[in-house]
């Protein structure tokens, strides 16, 4: 698990590509001062296991299924990636809980400055929107945000100055695509809900949260 905080942004150094996978060396500074073979970083929202490591960065491997899901395909030597270890139990949670597994991608449609926040406006499938709320936390390329306002087919969010500073996220452009996650607690209650033998749509009740202990 991960909080959606980076930790510093990372440059591909190299890029090994299969038929439809490949392999990633990244250079970093920061995320490998304690790095382990087997260990996780979340690489532009994607949980990726570090297969070898040196002074200067990691090596990880992409697999199909990686591929077709992110934007991870459209990197190549000189791209910049934002990178976070995975989330130790004695830390902060100052983002949210984030699990590095991409729902889909969206593409920015709208970059517009007010004051010190840059407005980002994003277009995403149905199926991915369903799961964002209005003030909830979505996670762009792994950072954790919060969103501002959401419709079926966008939703925008708000960056301060910290987070372009720190991420990859304001040095991107109109047309650019971005991974995201949704917060899964969203996922878990639809298929909850979706499921509980002998509930109709809608009919949720005092005795069906005092069932399941949403009540004292």
């Amino acid at each position: 698990m991960f909080t959606g905080i980076i930790e510093e942004t990372g440059t591909i150094r190299s890029v090994k590509r299969g038929k439809i996978s490949a392999s990633l060396g990244i250079e970093a500074r920061l995320v490998i001062e304690d790095v382990k073979v087997g260990d996780s970083i979340n690489t532009n929202g994607v949980c990726l296991t570090v297969t070898a490591f040196d002074n200067t960065g990691f090596e990880v491997d992409v697999m199909a299924e990686t591929m077709r899901r992110t934007n991870l395909g459209g990197l190549g030597p000189g791209s910049m990636v934002n990178l976070e270890r995975a989330l130790r139990l004695s830390d902060r949670l100052g983002g949210h809980l984030v699990s590095g597994h991409i729902d889909g991608t969206g593409k920015i449609t709208l970059m517009n400055r007010e004051e010190n926040a840059t407005w980002i406006t994003i277009a995403a499938d149905p199926q991915v929107t369903r799961y964002i709320v209005d003030k909830g936390s979505v996670t762009l390329d792994g950072i954790s945000l919060t969103v501002v306002d959401v419709n079926r087919g966008s939703f925008r969010v708000s960056i301060i100055p910290h987070t372009g500073q720190e991420t990859t996220l304001l040095k991107k452009k109109t047309g650019d695509t971005l991974n995201i996650e949704c917060d899964i607690t969203a996922k878990y209650i639809e298929k909850f809900l979706r499921e509980e033998p002998g509930r109709k749509a809608g009919n949720i009740d005092i005795n069906f949260l005092n069932k399941h202990g949403f009540t004292d």
